[in-house]
């Protein structure tokens, strides 16, 4: 598990822009079964995640007329069981981290895994966001 201290300012740059934590299996399981649309951005420390997936993601809530219903976020490496929970939902995906995935209605319906977020930048994975904000949300 990582340390407190490490985690906290990235945990931040998401909770700080709306994202509601995930933090235990059961609040996995209520928000991801409920209506509507649910974001999940599965942050990590590794520098991809700080370089384009946070970034992307801020990007594709602040410039996309159409957003998810509702924004969350769960940390590899610190909200263990959590992101445990979360993965169960996201088979037959293997796990992936930093990840971001969009619900509709309790089913996946859009994914962006780890090897797709390395190398790109942060407007690339807000571009592929934003057009899944658009025919899902």
């Amino acid at each position: 598990m990582y340390p407190a201290a490490l985690v906290m300012p990235m945990k931040a740059e998401l909770t700080d822009n709306g994202f509601e934590e995930l933090l235990t299996p059961d609040q996995v399981d209520e928000t991801l079964k409920g209506a509507g649309t649910t974001l999940v951005m599965i942050n990590s420390v590794c520098g991809c995640s700080a370089g384009s997936a946070r970034p992307g993601v801020l990007l594709a809530v602040a410039h996309s007329e159409k957003k998810p219903d509702r924004l969350t976020t769960s940390f590899a490496g610190f909200d263990t069981a959590a992101i445990q929970q979360i993965r169960t939902h996201l088979l037959p995906y293997p796990p992936s981290s930093p990840a971001i995935a969009l619900f509709k209605d309790g089913q996946l319906v859009h994914f962006i895994e780890r090897h797709m977020i390395e190398g790109r930048p942060a407007q690339m994975i807000a571009a592929n966001l934003v057009d899944a904000f658009e025919q899902y949300c």
